[in-house]
């Protein structure tokens, strides 16, 4: 097993050993190699990311800050099961924030933007080539990048900070519920509203599909109609 401590010249850094140790966690709660309820032992992750225990402790910790993972008591942690009310909890922020960039979003495209809108057009050529493949991982991925090149391309550091602090979850929601077509129709919809620079239409299309998405995921994980 690697040491992960560093100490010859051009070695990652304990911060750095860190933060690859909880992107690689956090990917593995994505994909759901680690499930819901799945306990975590330090020992047998470091093993696993072929790292020392002193990284891996360190993104351990970092992600039960973050609330995807909870301790357990004398026993490490475990990867902490979405309820009914975080679900809830994550639509009720993220609506606004998607709403907002979509709209901001238009309106760099009416100002000349042209390179956001590429983005946008590639995932969602991604996202179709995966859906048609029946890899939904890659399909998840696509749809992620998807909402994430919305709020880049809004200009907003601030907007773009915040919503950094939902991608994880938003990921983790992503990967657990039914995708159905009519929600990547939506994609579609909110990318053509903005490259027409249609910002209110932008906006109001965004509103209805992260509705439509909130409603998929509550029936996908709880049953509800």
């Amino acid at each position: 097993m690697a040491d992960g401590s560093g100490g010859g010249p051009g070695a990652p850094g304990p911060a750095s050993l860190s933060a690859r140790a909880r992107e690689a966690v956090l990917q593995r709660i994505v994909d759901r190699r680690y499930a819901q309820g799945a306990r975590l032992v330090e020992r047998e992750v470091a093993e696993e990311l072929s790292m020392s225990r002193v990284p891996v402790r360190e993104a351990l910790r970092a992600l039960v800050a973050e609330g995807l993972l909870e301790l357990l008591p004398h026993s490490g942690v475990r990867v902490r099961r979405l309820e009914h009310a975080d679900v809830e909890h994550l639509y009720e922020v993220w609506e606004p924030l998607a709403v907002q960039a979509s709209r901001l979003a238009a309106r760099a495209a009416a100002a000349g933007d042209t390179r956001g809108p590429a983005g946008l057009r590639a995932t969602l050529r991604q996202a179709e080539s995966a859906a048609a493949s029946d890899e939904g991982t890659r399909e998840v991925a696509a749809h992620t990048a998807f909402h994430e090149g919305v709020v880049a391309m809004s200009g907003n550091p601030l907007l773009v900070r915040t919503m950094e602090q939902l991608s994880w979850q938003l990921r983790l929601l992503f990967g657990m519920r039914e995708e159905p077509a009519h929600m990547r129709a939506q994609h579609a919809e909110m990318y053509r509203h903005i490259c027409a620079g249609d910002a209110e239409a932008a906006a109001a299309s965004t509103l209805l599909h992260v509705r439509d998405s909130r409603a998929v995921a509550l029936r996908s994980l709880f049953g509800d109609t």
